[in-house]
């Protein structure tokens, strides 16, 4: 691939823009100065510096976020930032969007890819991806209500129970859900079947992938590949 088209496939702006980085220098390989937009760059493994920052090649992006209170996902915010503001501009520019989303008050892992077959893959139902949420109640939580959860509730709008994969109390007022689906504010719709608001509502898992300890509100990181969220069932 030429290197202006590496560039540019990444997110770096119009072909043009790309070049003249590259003219005036701004790009370079392994400490080398690329000064030609038509230079043969082989992608494989390939970190490149643009601007001073270091990049590496990805045919798709596909990152994980620590997402904050206070942001959407969406990509057109009606009262809250959007979570892309969070990402630098070669990411929003190249058309990273969200997998899934999560309300603006909870926290947690976010999956954010360019590629619209690995969103499909993670969110159609029929796939049955796990999501992992910690969750404190408002009032402590009882086994008898943990067993309704696991059973199935009836939410306002749909008369088809919604069940919880696992549920297990983590303390007294606090809780551990997967769940298998994806519907509009499930989580917090299904503690008010049994009778109780979120106090906190963050998620620590999608898949196989669990949030980093080490990876704070805010920050986000790159994936190897969907592996990391599939495990060993990635086909």
């Amino acid at each position: 691939m030429q290197l202006r088209d590496v560039l540019f496939s990444q997110g770096f702006g119009t072909r043009r823009h790309c070049e003249a980085l590259i003219r005036t220098g701004q790009a370079s390989i392994a400490g080398r100065r690329c000064l030609d937009p038509q230079e043969p760059v082989a992608t494989d493994g390939l970190v490149f510096c643009v601007e001073g920052q270091e990049w590496p090649f990805h045919a798709h992006a596909l990152l994980m976020l620590h997402k904050p209170a206070g942001y959407e996902c969406s990509q057109k915010p009606s009262a809250w930032p959007s979570v892309m503001t969070l990402l630098p501009g070669p990411l929003r520019n190249r058309g990273v969007q969200p997998v899934g989303r999560l309300d603006q008050d909870t926290t947690g892992l976010l999956l954010l890819t360019d590629d619209g077959a690995l969103i499909h893959r993670l969110t159609s139902p029929k796939h049955h991806v796990p999501k992992i949420y910690e969750v404190v109640t408002d009032e402590p939580v009882t086994p008898e209500q943990l067993n309704r959860l696991r059973s199935g509730v009836v939410l306002r709008d749909d008369p088809r129970p919604v069940r919880a994969t696992a549920c297990e109390a983590t303390g007294t007022c606090s809780l551990r859900l997967t769940l298998t689906q994806g519907k509009y504010h499930q989580v917090k719709r299904m503690m008010a079947a049994v009778g109780h608001r979120l106090q906190r509502l963050h998620r620590s898992g999608f898949g196989a992938l669990r949030l980093p300890d080490d990876l704070p509100e805010g920050q986000w990181r790159w994936l190897d590949s969907p592996a990391d969220i599939f495990g060993s069932a990635v086909g």
